[in-house]
Formats: C-alpha cells, structure tokens, sequence
C-alpha cells in the first residue's frame, strides 16, 4: 500500500552532468542536481555524506528521497545509502533534515482536523492515525492498539478519510457526523468484516465536507497509505510510521504492552 518513489528516478541513477550544461539556473547546484530539479525534485538540503560525496534530500510529489552527488560533481546516484552493519544512512537523513520537521509542524494540524477519539481522555499517550473505513489494515491496527486502550493509555484519535473506495467518503461521514463518533466508529469496527457501518444520508450531508478536509490534510502531508500513525517519542519528536505497524514500531509508540 506504500507507493514508490517514481520509477523514473531510478532509471536515471547516474546522471551525467553534461545534460544540462549550459543551461541557465538560478541555483547554485551542481548540474547533475539541477538535473534532477528538472524532473520536479525539490532540494531541500544537503549534508556531508560518506565516501567523499555530498548528500542532499528533496521531495518529489509529496515524497522524500535521498541523492549523493559523487566526488567528481559529475554524477548524482538516487536511492537508499547503507554502511558496512546494514543501517539506512539515506532514512537518518530523511527523517532528520525532512520528515522530522515537516511532521513536527504538523501535529498542530493534526490537533486541529475532524478525528474520532478512541480511548480514555485522560490516558497519558495520544496517537493519531489515518483511517479509511474500508482499509482492512486500519482494523488490524485497531485490534492490535486494543490492549493499550483498553488499559487506558492510549488515545488513539482516528482522522477519518474517504480515499480507498467508492463508499469510504459514504461512511466516514456517517462515523463522523453521528451523534456520538465514537460509538459509531466502535460498531464501524464491531462490524467490518460484515460491511461495517450503515451509511445514513443525513450524517453524510452534515460531514462529508469534513472528510474531504481529512482527505487534503493527508495529500498535503505526503501520506500514500492508510494508516499513516504518527505520535511523539519519548524526546517529544514527531515521528510517523506508514502501513500496518510491526509489534516493535507499536511498542515505540504506544510503550510497553499492558
């Protein structure tokens, strides 16, 4: 359900610098990085990378990918960055130049959509998450999350979205313009694997407007999938994870399991 960074990046992993030489640039970047901001790259910055290259991170399509320009200034390698014990050096860098920032300015935003709260409003974690009634991974989610808020630690708060079929729009309203969301988002759950909710036309109208704002709040974060989770580290960073959680990304964020 994760989209890939656009095949024809990869295919230009080695980008000669002569393509564009001569053209006129209003950066100051290498050519083969002006290169890659013909094709729709946005640099936002970049960072001393290992082996003598220059490393930089950008985003394309709501997307943020790492590039290495090499020691000669005369090619640019797209793609991930690993050393010698395996770690992702391209995601370190992502996730601390990019992501990181993005998504910490952000979580006002978050605070402020049109969610469903699930949990004890008092519980000492809150984690929001994505949620299209129609996506078989956000009822996972909910089930594997059930412990920590059923203990009332967890609040989870689903910003509810309308993207994965033709009635997602038809439900999620109907969640969200009940009288009590909540409820109507746990017979949503209770019931899903038998059609979940009943759409209620009325509901709809009162807050499909509200769904649609979910749906551009999430395009405009850059969110490819439902869910997209993000929630706070220990340190207060704001920290995202795409896709049905691993039982290790759902300790990091939710804590130790009850």
């Amino acid at each position: 359900m994760i989209e890939q960074i656009p095949k024809r990046l990869f295919q230009v992993a080695l980008v000669p610098a002569t393509i564009l030489a001569g053209a006129a640039q209003a950066q100051t970047y290498p050519a083969a990085i002006q290169s890659l901001e013909q094709q729709g790259v946005r640099v936002v910055e970049s960072f001393d990378a290992p082996g003598g290259m220059t490393g930089y991170v950008g985003e394309m399509q709501g997307r943020s990918l790492a590039f290495y320009l090499t020691p000669d200034g005369d090619h640019v390698i797209v793609g991930t960055l690993l050393d010698a014990q395996g770690n992702n050096l391209s995601a370190a860098s992502i996730d601390e130049l990019v992501t990181g920032p993005k998504f910490a300015e952000a979580w006002s935003q978050l605070e402020e959509s049109h969610w469903v709260r699930d949990g004890s409003a008092d519980a000492e974690t809150v984690v929001y998450t994505f949620t299209d009634p129609n996506c078989p991974y956000c009822y996972r989610f909910r089930q594997q999350a059930e412990p920590w808020i059923d203990a009332g630690k967890v609040q989870l708060r689903h910003i509810i979205v309308g993207i994965l079929r033709e009635d997602s729009l038809t439900k999620a309203a109907t969640i969200l313009g009940s009288d009590d969301p909540e409820a109507a988002l746990h017979q949503h759950m209770d019931t899903y694997e038998q059609g979940g909710i009943e759409v209620d036309r009325k509901r709809v109208s009162a807050a499909h407007m509200d769904v649609k704002a979910n749906d551009r709040l999430m395009q405009d974060l850059g969110l490819q999938a439902t869910p997209s989770t993000l929630y706070k580290d220990g340190e207060g960073n704001v920290k995202m994870v795409q896709g049905l959680p691993n039982p290790q990304a759902l300790q990091r964020m939710m804590g130790p399991r009850p």
